[in-house]
């Protein structure tokens, strides 16, 4: 007998001679009772040493000193940032007696959108707007127009939306190599693509191997989205590093994390922080051999990495030409440059689709049925996205393609020539981000900002990055960016120790505060202050 075995057996030797058939019930029912609570302990997805830290954090603020002191900082930082979005004039916090004129309300819009001191224009944020062109705003105007009081959920009364949106998908899952049982929906966003992927593969798992406490397996750089689809949808999020010198995912790592209940593998074509791809042929492979979905997430750089090799840049495989892909998300609202709104899930097979579906069949009200998140849909956004993908056609989306990582690959190697920064592994599309080692990378940030730029933070480790886009591209946008960044860094290494100061300080200190409840409570001040309205109750329409 094995001596483990040997242990267990005289244990039960020592407990159970010389009882009473009661007290021999009421152990073993007590003992069963206590190794499940203890399975229940020791075997949750999240390990005893996360659970207990929060729970120390948590009895801490219950503390009344803690307390005060946790409410004051919390004020302050609100107080801020209500100050940093307040803008001058009235606001209209109650309906004006009498409706506003259209010229009125046009003139009032203008003066809105006006606001803000970024020159997004110009060609100074990372990301956000992906292409400007008044002529393409001209036409998908037009055609919103003509389609607003469309809706989708009446596809009788509506066929042409649904027929523009099937077109849609069916485009898209032909630039991603899906084959003829290819499908998928149109969404909002890619966070609600990444959300509809999750729950197909949530009630998938549920319906065909009874899963019941789902997790889903991810690079520690996936999306958020995917995050928040998990607190949604009650799905477990086992997150896994990737290597420091690439960014990609680790492979070993992923394929260790993987269980029972592990109902979807996630992968980055590319990823947001740093602009690398995983290795999806390596994630598909542990997608085969354990019978599990993997899903694509190709929101941010999709509809640029299905026209590189066109372009004349090489990539490696990401899409449904890898045998275990099965789903893929790509928003036509980034360098499909449509209009904000519209995004792309896709799957390999339509038994996934149907899982993402919502049917109610009980509900007096009749037989319901929806694709999405959303009953109602936008039909203006179908429409406007049908219209720019058809004035694109392939030729446009190649040609806007190849001119944004050329861009992108001028900046990278530009800045990989500064010294005392470095480039985050290698950009596989139009992200680039930089490092230092030798001081506060938050410094640039802040200094770049005083210039006019609009870059990303990153954290874990400290970063920053520039989503390069269609802007860029414009004559002189990207040389001047690499020209401040090295004027910047050489001032900054005159006084390399100098603290980081105003907004791009925040960056710095969230990290080292290992409470990220608390982190947490200051990012719901900021959602708030974008709903600020004074409390006077000042109208601008009295």
């Amino acid at each position: 007998m094995e001596p483990h075995l040997r242990l267990v057996t005289g244990t039960i030797d020592r407990v159970f001679t010389g009882r009473q058939p009661w007290q021999i019930v009421a152990i073993t029912t007590t003992t069963v009772l206590g190794t499940v609570w203890l399975c229940q302990v020791l075997f949750q997805d999240e390990s005893l040493y996360q659970r207990a830290k929060k729970k120390v954090f948590k009895l801490a603020r219950r503390i009344p000193a803690v307390r005060r002191k946790v409410d004051a900082e919390i004020q302050k930082i609100n107080d801020g940032f209500i100050k940093d979005i307040s803008q001058a004039g009235n606001y209209y916090t109650e309906l004006p007696n009498d409706g506003m004129s259209q010229e009125e309300i046009l003139n009032q819009v203008d003066q809105y959108l006006e606001l803000g001191h970024y020159r997004w224009k110009e060609g100074f944020i990372s990301g956000a707007v992906y292409y400007y062109n008044p002529e393409l705003i001209r036409l998908v105007t037009e055609v919103y127009g003509k389609a607003s009081y469309t809706n989708p959920l009446h596809p009788d009364v509506f066929p042409g939306v649904c027929k523009m949106e099937a077109e849609v998908v069916r485009m898209t899952a032909t630039l991603f190599h899906g084959g003829p049982s290819a499908c998928g929906t149109m969404t909002t966003g890619g966070t609600e693509s990444i959300m509809m992927a999750c729950k197909a593969y949530r009630d998938y798992a549920n319906d065909q191997r009874g899963v019941t406490k789902p997790n889903m397996v991810l690079p520690v750089t996936a999306h958020t989205g995917f995050d928040k689809a998990a607190k949604y949808l009650g799905i477990y999020t086992k997150v896994v590093p990737v290597n420091a010198d690439t960014t990609e995912v680790n492979i070993a790592a992923m394929e260790r994390a993987i269980n029972r209940n592990t109902v979807m593998l996630v992968g980055s074509a590319p990823n947001f922080p740093y602009g690398t791809m995983d290795d999806i042929e390596a994630i598909a492979a542990l997608g085969r051999k354990y019978n599990i979905p993997v899903h694509v997430d190709a929101c941010l750089g999709g509809f640029l990495i299905v026209f590189m090799k066109r372009a004349g840049y090489p990539v490696r495989p990401f899409d449904f030409s890898i045998p275990g892909v099965t789903s893929i998300s790509a928003d036509t609202h980034k360098y499909g440059f449509t209009p904000k709104g519209s995004s792309v899930v896709l799957y390999s097979e339509k038994v996934y689709r149907h899982y993402q579906y919502t049917v109610t069949t009980e509900w007096p009200g009749g037989v319901y049925g929806s694709p999405t998140v959303n009953g109602s849909r936008a039909g203006g956004i179908i429409a406007a996205t049908w219209a720019t993908m058809m004035n694109f056609g392939l030729d446009g989306y190649v040609e806007a393609t190849k001119r944004i990582i050329d861009t992108t690959r001028h900046i990278e190697q530009q800045l990989r020539a500064i010294k005392n920064i470095f480039i985050f592994g290698t950009p596989a599309t139009s992200v680039i981000g930089i490092g230092s080692r030798d001081f506060d990378i938050f410094l640039l940030g802040g200094e770049l900002s005083n210039l006019g730029w609009n870059l990303n933070s990153l954290q874990f480790p400290s970063g920053i990055h520039i989503c390069v886009t269609y802007m860029h591209t414009e004559a002189g946008v990207a040389d001047k960016f690499i020209q401040d960044v090295r004027t910047k860094v050489a001032l900054i290494m005159k006084n390399p120790t100098k603290p980081v100061e105003g907004k791009m300080a925040i960056y710095g200190v969230a990290q080292s505060v290992p409470d990220r409840e608390l982190i947490g409570d200051f990012t719901k001040c900021f959602i708030d202050s974008m709903y600020y309205t004074p409390v006077d109750r000042t109208t601008g329409g009295k």
